[in-house]
């Protein structure tokens, strides 16, 4: 065990030695922990130019099978993306929504519900009749 532990201290220590026309310092200890003596790795790093984002799509839904209906329209232009999106709530209403984002505000939204809410009709409940226990009857006298 401190064979290993002075072999390890020695390939750490060795790491440290300068290196000559490309050959290590310690060449004696390459053998031992080969692992930890590799010369620095230069990469060189090339940066791809960035498009200039800006996209206009819109897209629609109407399914009556299925009752889904919906549609949204976005573009952005740089930074700056607004966008509109409708679709049906369950109780009949459509809900809206307008939003816009950018790096100065953020992402801001404002929705709007149109269209009339159908409303459930629950029909009213009878009231339960109470009976007072009467006499127990009994087959066998």
């Amino acid at each position: 065990m401190k064979s290993i532990v002075a072999i390890l201290m020695l390939a750490v220590a060795a790491q440290a030695l300068p290196i000559e026309l490309g050959h290590y310092a310690a060449p004696a200890l390459v053998h031992a922990a080969p692992a930890l003596l590799h010369a620095p790795i230069h990469k060189a790093i090339v940066a791809e130019p960035v498009a200039y984002p800006k996209y206009a799509f819109n897209y629609g839904i109407k399914d009556p099978h299925t009752g889904d209906i919906k549609s949204q329209a976005e573009e952005r232009d740089g930074d700056v993306v607004k966008g509109q999106y409708s679709l049906v709530e369950p109780d009949g209403s459509v809900r809206t929504v307008d939003y816009t984002a950018d790096d100065h505000n953020g992402f801001n939204a404002i929705v709007h519900k149109s269209g009339p809410a159908v409303q459930k009709v629950i029909a009213p409940v009878a009231p339960i009749a109470h009976y007072a226990p009467g006499p127990i009857l009994s087959a066998y006298h």
